[in-house]
């Protein structure tokens, strides 16, 4: 896994380290353009664009409309989505700027790991039968289901059981192809690790870590394919994730929940609510 060592450490509050993540962990492979309070990331190469986001240690007025205003069209001329993302409590006047420029904003429930929580094993021993939860290589035949399952997981959000099946699975890794090969490809470099619950050759439920910043990750896109559901199969996805960063000697991991009942979930694996995370858009 790919490592960025800078400044923060881990006396540092859990927000002030989670901004630091923020902050640093596309700087690798983004050039960050300047707007005062705001700093709009640009990805080099493919992939989804990044949100801006306010600027790391910066003092002064708080941020306005105008300042998010000049972001948007820079993002306008770019031809990528307007969009921020932030910590409600680390910078508060955000959303109000943000708001006043015409996005809407949406919460999630920012929750950590204590660095001294046992790692969550447990959840990876009750998953069904026949199903195994393991990390997938760069060349494993799951890891197009596993990239596939987490497109129709999040395309229909919740934690109760869904429609889509294996046919749509199937479906979705033909359509999925070209980002399956682009999460091979981070996974060959170090630079992201991917987990499954892995049963009769499908992927039914996956999640990944990026890099670690000063031994702080964040557990994302954990999801499962609907019909799938109300197995334990994404709780043994986070508790697999969660053992992997401990085991590469990051002890401090996060995640952002979709809503106020997938947060519950995350809960019974010992994760504490701590913030808000705000998302906008326009």
């Amino acid at each position: 896994m790919t490592t960025i060592d800078n400044a923060s450490t881990s006396t540092d509050s859990p927000l002030d380290r989670i901004d630091h993540y923020q902050d640093r962990l596309n700087r690798p492979h983004a050039r960050a353009e300047d707007f005062g309070p705001l700093t709009l990331f640009v990805r080099k190469g493919s992939g989804p664009p990044l949100h801006a986001r306010p600027t790391r240690g910066r003092s002064g007025p708080a941020v306005t409309a105008a300042d998010v205003a000049r972001v948007q069209a820079r993002q306008r001329e770019l031809g990528i989505p307007e969009s921020f993302g932030w910590v409600a409590q680390t910078t508060p006047a955000l959303r109000a700027a943000v708001e006043e420029a015409g996005l809407r904003v949406e919460e999630r429930p920012l929750l950590v790991l204590p660095e001294d929580a046992p790692v969550p094993v447990a959840a990876a021993r009750t998953v069904p039968v026949g199903v195994s939860v393991r990390s997938l290589g760069p060349d494993d035949p799951c890891l197009a289901s596993a990239v596939a399952v987490a497109e129709l997981g999040f395309a229909e959000l919740g934690t109760q059981v869904g429609e889509a099946g294996v046919k749509e699975l199937a479906e979705a890794v033909r359509t999925h192809a070209a980002k399956a090969t682009r999460i091979a490809d981070h996974v060959r470099a170090g630079s992201m690790t991917v987990v499954a619950a892995v049963e009769g050759g499908l992927a039914l439920s996956s999640g990944l870590f990026p890099g670690s910043v000063d031994g702080v990750t964040e557990v994302c896109a954990v999801a499962t394919l609907p019909a799938a559901r109300r197995r334990g199969l994404g709780l043994a996805v986070t508790a697999a994730l969660v053992t992997e960063a401990r085991a590469q000697g990051v002890p401090f991991v996060f995640l952002c929940a979709t809503d106020e009942s997938v947060a519950r979930v995350y809960a019974r694996l010992g994760f504490r609510p701590t913030a808000t995370f705000l998302e906008a858009e326009g």
